[in-house]
């Protein structure tokens, strides 16, 4: 498969896999193993440099890129610090915002995520936002120069998929930046479905987390970005409302 070309980086993965929810922090070293994600996103609140056991980062391969979240911002000044403690810990200088002030359908608050991308971008960082998918916002966050625009598929956690197509759709279409579909991605084939819109990535966690076996869906969703990608390289066929055979459907039978 083409490799993805990102924050100065060239990855092989297209998956990108958080770290929340395992049952245990030690399964994550196999989730990346079986996913075969270069990128691991985290959130500061996981890593604990005190603690063996606690610590998240023991878990996680050197050859991994780090993306610290910034989740539990409420503002721009709170995403803006905890990037800042994030870079000062030694995770390098990839970040994912988040910033969420609605604690019922955890939306993200476009407006302060515009703000701390565009200080944060002017600090050097690797910027990577996860919005509602809005074409103004993210026209903006184009300008200001941000890595990529991370719009949801669906609310956040709820497994529900691609509910916002028509919108990513847009964003595809005039953003040019690679657009990763972050939340929301529940089953493989979402993931597959995203990559076939054109999406340059796709960003799970809970569906992998939560599953039985999270090793082997973390497999099964490495498998069908991969799937995604490699249709929409090859060109998706045409949609049609006639039916039209594979195969000739006179001559044969006719012949002498």
């Amino acid at each position: 498969m083409d490799t993805f070309k990102i924050g100065g980086k060239e990855l092989k993965s297209r998956l990108i896999v958080g770290t929340g929810k395992y049952p245990r922090k030690s399964m994550i070293s196999e989730v990346i193993k079986s996913s075969g994600t270069e990128v691991i996103t985290l959130a500061l609140r996981r890593v604990d440099i005190n603690s063996e056991d606690e610590n998240i980062l023991n878990y996680i391969d050197d050859s991994c890129v780090l993306m610290p979240n910034t989740s539990g911002a409420t503002t721009a000044d709170e995403a803006v610090k905890i990037a800042r403690i994030a870079k000062a810990a030694g995770c390098g200088d990839w970040v994912k915002i988040e910033v969420i002030k609605d604690n019922k359908f955890l939306l993200p608050d476009n407006y302060e995520t515009l703000k701390a991308s565009e200080t944060l971008v002017k600090e050097g960082f690797k910027v990577f936002p996860y919005v509602t998918p809005e074409l103004a916002v993210a026209k903006e966050l184009e300008n200001v120069g941000v890595e990529a625009v991370m719009p949801l598929g669906a609310p956040i956690g709820t497994n529900k998929g691609l509910e916002t197509r028509e919108l990513i759709k847009i964003l595809i279409s005039e953003i040019n930046l690679p657009i990763i579909v972050d939340a929301g991605i529940g089953r493989p084939s979402q993931a597959a479905e995203a990559m076939e819109l054109g999406c340059e990535a796709v960003m799970v966690n809970t569906a992998i987390a939560t599953s039985q076996d999270p090793p082997l869906m973390a497999d099964a969703f490495g498998r069908g970005v991969e799937a995604g990608r490699k249709a929409f390289l090859a060109k998706n066929p045409q949609v049609k409302d006639k039916a039209e055979a594979s195969s000739p459907l006179t001559g044969f039978l006719s012949e002498d």
